[in-house]
């Protein structure tokens, strides 16, 4: 798949394929890595939070700004959005993407350039329109199956859902 290494000055002891038992960062922390993989899906930004039961690597979760911590992203969520990168399960901590090109879990016939909505599928996207559940700043950039079954590859920037409210 990637592999996204840390670009920034101070040093991070966790990678951001890893999860962990131990905080090793700042909850919130945001870094910038760039992928140097044969995929080469460039840079992008991660942010580290506290994982939530059931997620796995490409799980699609919402995430509080007052404890950092994450839930599985499904209908009607408030929230920002990130990708988790690693299978960050509770009460362990990881690296999660909110900008860049990034690999997340989608369901059954989603297309390449789609727009991308929450589903009732815990964790996974959509690009079946669901009125209130559109995810902003998120769009896909690869078909149901690249770069492997279940995920797609998408454009993100620090995406988010408003359950249909008015800013």
């Amino acid at each position: 798949m990637s592999n996204f290494i840390n670009i920034e000055a101070d040093i991070v002891p966790q990678a951001i394929s890893e999860t962990s038992t131990t905080r090793n960062s700042a909850l919130g922390k945001i870094i910038r890595a760039v992928d140097k993989d044969t995929t080469n899906y460039g840079a992008g930004e991660f942010i580290y939070l506290k994982g939530v039961a059931s997620t796995a690597v490409g799980s699609i979760v919402t995430y509080s700004a007052d404890d950092f911590t994450t839930s599985l992203a499904v209908a009607n969520d408030r929230a920002p959005i990130a990708i988790a990168m690693s299978a960050n399960v509770a009460n362990q901590y990881g690296w999660y993407q909110i900008s860049g090109k990034a690999v997340g879990k989608v369901l059954t016939g989603f297309a390449d350039n789609a727009i991308c909505y929450l589903t009732a599928t815990a964790g996974s996207i959509d690009d079946a329109a669901v009125a209130g559940d559109l995810i902003y700043r998120m769009k896909g950039g690869s078909a149901i199956g690249t770069p492997s079954a279940g995920l797609a590859e998408l454009d993100i920037e620090r995406p988010f859902v408003q359950d249909g409210a008015t800013v």
